[in-house]
């Protein structure tokens, strides 16, 4: 089945208020044909005759169709607008749990701006020349009304409104690029800003705020210079296009009154037929006026469709139970986008409850198996296998609960201590402290300033580094993992932080498979199997003792199971 966030789905999700807003909007232009009737009858019929009953019939009547016309506007208007929401809160989820996903899987190809691209969705259902999108295929109606008046009025109408079109259609083509740069460019500088924000305390200590305001000044004046000629085109299209409207409609009105005094005419159609074009051209000149908003919203509904189309689409398939915990790894490779490859014919298996280490030089592809274990990356081949079934195969929120993991690089979320460690879930006392005492940070927490209700500020300034890492740790082990993948775990513990992991690990051996990227040999007595990866390439790996013997001997005195090629730099005691 597709997923629900496909971009066929998001057109659905647009027809059917769209297709509200048309129907309304075609009996409003077809209501607003009652004052250029009026307009012919009065001075053809009214002014002849004389008669104040016709007068009083004919006002009431365009007083009633006036009002119809007010209601409907008013309805279409507020449709829209309700539409727009119903679009936003709808799309609004999907594009963020699809960029959550992308930014997991750093992809590259990522758009940061899903969700001010809906922004500008939701603008676009607010602005009054979608509206006038609605409105503008009515030209050829009031023209053919025209038309019907006199032909040669009709041919005067035709040719205004297409040279109208020729307007709108140039402004397009004038200034679809600009817009479209100017958004380009204006992105970046937000992005570039942002990202630099992360980094606000490096560029304060060491006096780059500068440097950095230096950078983000030039990308903006980028901007600066984009918008100035994009305004003054779209400005000089706007002015033009109303000077002609104007113009054609003087031009016609003094057409009617050469078929008045010649007796080709009469006042009354002079009348409607301007009070008719100046109605049809009205939505033309509107589009002109607004069309930034509506570059904008196409080019952002354009942007939300390429998003939903990166979606992975996900199957609907059958509960599994709860897994073990047995994992195996067959022939993993992964490659960028670039074509490097990080990893090259990577195999592993663990039994439920072992426990492996991961070592090898910086930049050797530790991280890059943990990700593909775990599976917020994706393998170019190769597959990884939980409990025999393969993991990509297993939805997120069904598999999420069943898995530990602790990254490298710690971040914790805007909330409570204990908010974090439940996973931003509603927080079961019992499960949460369960949680603190095997990771060994109770103790730690309850002399926070509040305990477990500590306000966590996302970027860390009330929580140290050693802190964060354990309290991700108990993060890890919410609820009942079976899966434990833990990347550097230790790299920011002090000795009292490093024994309690040390003491985790120990408690967790045999119930929760565990698979650790480790330098320090302390660690390394609470594994079963050790692996060393060395340029993607697994250089090692068997059993910890015979690892540790084939990497000491650096000959091939090992089990078969090992793989005794030397590693470079002695043992993991040695490189520790």
């Amino acid at each position: 089945m597709a997923p629900k966030g496909a971009s066929e789905d998001l057109l659905g999700l647009l027809r059917v208020p769209l297709l509200w807003v048309a129907a309304l909007s075609f009996f409003a232009n077809l209501l607003l044909l009652a004052p250029a009737l009026f307009m012919l009858q009065l001075f053809d019929r009214v002014l002849t005759s004389q008669s104040q009953d016709t007068l009083l019939l004919l006002l009431l009547g365009v007083g009633i169709a006036l009002l119809l016309t007010l209601a409907l506007d008013y309805l279409r208007s507020r449709l829209q607008g309700v539409a727009g929401n119903l679009v936003a809160e709808s799309l609004s989820p999907r594009i963020a749990k699809i960029m959550l996903v992308q930014a997991a899987q750093r992809s590259g190809r990522e758009r940061r701006e899903g969700l001010r691209d809906v922004a500008a969705l939701r603008q676009l259902f607010s602005a009054q020349g979608l509206l006038a999108v609605f409105d503008a295929p009515w030209v050829f109606v009031y023209v053919a009304v025209i038309w019907l008046a006199h032909p040669v009025l009709g041919v005067a109408a035709l040719l205004s409104a297409l040279l109208m079109l020729a307007l709108a259609f140039a402004n397009d083509r004038w200034t679809r690029r600009d817009i479209e740069q100017l958004q380009r460019r204006a992105s970046e500088a937000t992005r570039y800003f942002e990202n630099s924000l992360q980094n606000a305390e490096v560029a304060q200590s060491l006096g780059m705020a500068g440097a950095l305001i230096e950078r983000w000044q030039v990308l903006n004046a980028a901007v600066t210079r984009l918008q100035g000629p994009t305004a003054r085109r779209s400005v000089a299209m706007a002015a033009l296009t109303r000077l002609v409207r104007q113009a054609v409609q003087v031009i016609l009105q003094a057409l009617g009154a050469y078929l008045v005094i010649t007796g080709a005419g009469t006042p009354g159609v002079m009348v409607a037929t301007t009070i008719l074009l100046g109605r049809a051209l009205a939505p033309i000149e509107q589009i002109v006026g607004s069309w930034r908003v509506l570059a904008e919203g196409r080019l952002a509904l354009e942007h939300l469709r390429q998003l939903l189309g990166t979606a992975a689409e996900e199957v609907d398939a059958m509960p599994l139970p709860a897994p073990t915990g047995q994992l195996s790894a067959e022939g993993l490779v992964y490659r960028t986008e670039a074509d490097r490859i990080i990893l090259a014919g990577v195999s592993l298996r663990l039994a439920a409850g072992e426990a492996l280490a991961i070592v090898g030089p910086s930049g050797a592809g530790k991280s890059t198996l943990l990700r593909l274990l775990i599976g917020i990356w994706k393998p170019s081949a190769g597959v990884v296998r939980l409990d025999q079934v393969d993991l990509s195969r297993w939805s997120r929120s069904e598999v999420g609960p069943w898995l530990g993991h602790v990254p490298q690089d710690v971040e914790l979320f805007a909330g409570t201590v204990a908010e974090n460690i439940a996973r931003l879930q509603p927080v079961d006392a019992d499960r949460v402290v369960r949680a603190a005492q095997r990771a060994g940070v109770h103790e730690l927490i309850l002399q926070l300033a509040e305990g477990y209700e500590t306000a966590v500020d996302p970027a860390g300034a009330l929580l140290s580094p050693g802190q964060r890492q354990r309290i991700a740790l108990a993060r890890a082990l919410y609820g009942e993992p079976r899966l434990l993948i833990l990347d550097e775990p230790n790299s920011n513990l002090d000795g009292a932080g490093e024994l309690a992991l040390a003491e985790a690990l120990r408690a967790l051996h045999g119930e929760v498979t565990v698979v650790l990227v480790t330098h320090r040999s302390t660690l390394m007595q609470h594994v079963d199997q050790a692996m060393v990866l060395e340029a993607g390439r697994v250089k090692h790996y068997g059993p910890l003792a015979e690892v540790l013997q084939a990497m000491q001997s650096g000959g091939a005195g090992g089990a078969a199971r090992a793989q005794v090629v030397p590693m470079p730099g002695g043992s993991v005691a040695q490189r520790a």
